[in-house]
């Protein structure tokens, strides 16, 4: 497979190419105030948004019911498309452009759909559903998210060729060459009433943290540099090509925790530090993080200016506006202004013309995730499992502790025991007593994770636990114990918390972090810190996602392609009847100086 699709990694990236547009419309008059003022002047909007995560629709596929929650939110590309009608009405089409910042083609069943059950890479396959609602609103350009790569290279070129926008990777580079294999930028010309054009560009900037969760397709294919280094790079030749304002559309939050660990050298949040270090970023919408930042100002450590960062709400919940006033100074435009906004995605209806289009595919998956692959004797939920060993969780490890034992078998590691971590990704996840379907195992198992098996040592496995449980706040005993607040959620997100099958251990959360795992026991017997396992994990944890200790550099011992909820499917239709029976186990608890917190 070419990695280079439109032949842009030799050939123009050298010379900072990338891909420019001219405005077609002309801008409305200045008013009678704006002409009262010194200078021409000039006013435009960016529209952008981020980690739509293949939300077209205001429908949750895994509730089989339009979409809910506490705040009144409302999601999809279909109520994004009328927003962004209306801001072109606003300010003339000619004046505005329309950007993302990335995390778009995985996430819901529907990009699940066209990615492994009728895929588009497939011959005559069909047209992706982000690709023809987000041609259809009219994008200008798009930056790479890290979940673009989730489902390999070929999958993202073949989305890539379906769009009619450029998906922009300025540190996204050959890792041979290390010249960019997307677009790094986008310009585009907006005519103006005075005859003098302004030249936007847009600097696409990804995750450098690809090069760990999607290590299995990307090694020795691509690296993926800084974003603070990259935008260096590219944001002088930007000014130099005439770029009269830089905007940045980076996947990457504001700023805070990193998942990295010490695996790559790079910050994973680093919009901030890219407007603070970077001199001419004039506004950076940022992404990855999937919080609300309506308007946040950073003043750059070299230039004094202030930088314009703004993150809509993510699945298309809302939409960012950033709306320039320039002035025409000295033979130039210079941004005079910069004020950022959001707007509310439950304030409109979806678009008649997105829902038209989309209908077809979206009724198709409704219809597959629908489907009954079993039946359960009793619900089974994750409301607690965050905090209690929940059966819907040990689910999990005992799927993949079964696919990992049949894989082993015939192999020289069939003599170990197998070992399995599985996270509480969701809180609200509920699979009912009855009829089970797709969609009930999918909303256990959001994610496309793929299994994998590593070898690792006891001593390994209680650094491992002792990790995991830093999760907790410490919680004296004897004091009152409010399960919203008895966790890290903040700084340690529910996926990164993990069970562990085949080991019992208590958690006391008494004790400071580093020393509260006791009693672990293998087999009703003390751990032997050199007894050997094979440890069952999904490839986010295996790469090195969530900075778990010895995990990413444990020897592999075998992993594979198909999703391990797909697997939790096989295994459920291959039962028949869902029965805790089969797969629950009571591995940990949580204690307090050697006393449960929970008695039930």
């Amino acid at each position: 497979m070419s990695l280079d699709r439109r032949s842009f990694l030799a050939s123009s990236a050298a010379t900072g190419a990338g891909v420019t547009l001219a405005g077609a419309v002309a801008a409305p008059s200045a008013s009678a105030a704006e002409r009262k003022k010194p200078g021409k002047r000039y006013a435009f909007t960016v529209m952008g948004t981020t980690d739509l995560h293949g939300h077209v629709f205001n429908w949750d596929y895994f509730k089989n019911a339009d979409y809910s929650d506490a705040a009144g939110n409302a999601q999809g590309l279909a109520r994004i498309s009328t927003l962004v009608d209306q801001v072109r009405e606003e300010k003339g089409r000619g004046n505005t452009l329309l950007v993302d910042a990335g995390d778009t083609i995985q996430g819901t069943p529907l990009t699940y759909y066209y990615a492994k059950v009728d895929p588009i890479t497939a011959d005559g396959g069909p047209v992706h559903p982000m690709a023809r609602a987000m041609n259809a609103i009219g994008y200008d350009a798009v930056a790479l998210g890290n979940h673009e790569f989730n489902y390999g290279i070929e999958t993202l070129r073949k989305f890539e060729s379906q769009c009619e926008f450029p998906l922009l990777g300025a540190n996204a580079v050959d890792a041979k060459t290390e010249l960019p294999a997307f677009p790094p930028y986008f310009m585009k010309r907006l005519r103006t009433p005075h005859g003098k054009d302004v030249k936007v560009a847009v600097l696409g900037l990804t995750n450098p943290g690809i090069a760990i969760w999607d290590k299995a397709y990307v090694q020795g294919v691509l690296k993926f540099p800084g974003l603070e280094e990259q935008a260096a790079k590219w944001v002088p030749k930007l000014r130099s090509m005439g770029a009269d304002v830089v905007i940045v559309s980076a996947h990457s939050g504001a700023s805070g925790q990193s998942s990295y660990g010490d695996q790559v050298p790079y910050v994973e949040n680093a919009a901030a530090n890219v407007a603070k270090q970077v001199p001419g970023v004039d506004a950076i919408l940022v992404g990855h993080a999937h919080v609300e930042i309506e308007q946040q100002l950073v003043t750059n450590e070299k230039t004094g200016k202030t930088v314009v960062l703004s993150e809509p709400l993510c699945f298309a919940e809302r939409l960012a506006l950033f709306d320039f006033d320039l002035v025409w100074e000295k033979g130039r435009w210079t941004v005079e202004s910069v004020k950022a906004s959001l707007r509310n995605t439950n304030a409109v209806a979806d678009d008649p013309e997105i829902s038209k289009l989309l209908r077809e595919q979206h009724e198709t998956v409704v219809e597959y995730v629908n489907q009954v692959v079993g039946t359960a004797k009793q619900a089974l939920t994750t409301v607690e499992a965050r905090y209690k060993d929940a059966p819907i969780i040990d689910l999990i490890n005992k799927v993949q502790a079964d696919v990992v034992t049949k894989a082993l078998a015939s192999t020289e590691y069939a003599s170990l025991p197998v070992l399995s971590q599985a996270s509480p990704f969701s809180r609200t996840s509920e699979i009912p007593a009855g009829d089970v379907t797709i969609r009930d195992l999918s909303s256990l198992y959001v994610y496309d994770n793929t299994l994998v098996a590593k070898a690792m040592t006891g001593a390994q496995m209680r650094a491992y636990l002792e990790y995991s449980a830093e999760y907790f706040v410490r919680t004296a005993a004897g004091a009152d114990v409010d399960v919203d607040k008895l966790t890290n959620a903040d700084n340690r997100p529910d996926y990164n918390y993990d069970y562990v099958s085949g080991l019992t251990y208590d958690i006391d959360i008494a004790q400071a972090a580093g020393s509260r795992v006791k009693n672990v026991k293998f087999d009703g017997k003390a751990l032997d810190d050199a007894a050997q396992f094979v440890f069952a994990v999904n490839n986010y944890r295996a790469n090195g996602g969530g900075a778990f200790p010895h995990v990413a550099s444990a020897k592999e011992l075998w992993s594979e392609s198909t999703e391990i909820r797909t697997r939790i499917a096989e295994w459920v239709t291959a039962k028949g009847v869902l029965d805790p029976a089969d797969f629950a186990s009571v591995d940990w608890k949580l204690t307090r100086d050697g006393t449960p917190v929970f008695t039930s």
